[in-house]
């Protein structure tokens, strides 16, 4: 739970660095882009039925490692792009303590079924 928290943190920033790092352009529409939806994923996974979803935030995460290269950010941008993005990438692998199984999805649901016909 701790590292969606800091994940979502991670998003908020996003959005705030074109400001406080003073960076316009690409860049900063990278970032005000990413950032609500790393934010948003991160929030969600916060949950424990709900955990799965923090896997969205690689791919966001491998963007803005990439991103400085492919919208040629100014250096500021571009060393705050790729920390955020290892560091979402690296925290969406942290698995975190589980207290309850919930369902098993639709394997289970048709588990389910076919075990009432046979």
């Amino acid at each position: 739970m701790w590292s969606q928290f800091i994940a979502t943190l991670i998003g908020i920033w996003l959005m705030a660095a074109p400001a406080v790092l003073e960076y316009a352009g690409a860049a900063a529409d990278n970032s005000h882009i990413t950032g609500p939806l790393v934010a948003t994923l991160a929030a969600v996974a916060l949950w424990e039925c709900t955990r799965g979803v923090r896997f969205a935030n690689v791919p966001l995460g491998l963007w803005l490692v990439i991103a400085p290269m492919v919208l040629e950010h100014e250096t500021p941008a571009a060393v705050n792009s790729v920390a955020c993005g290892l560091a979402l990438a690296s925290l969406a692998f942290v698995r975190g303590r589980v207290k309850r199984s919930f369902g098993g999805g639709w394997a289970a649901l048709l588990r389910h079924q076919a075990g009432k016909t046979a």
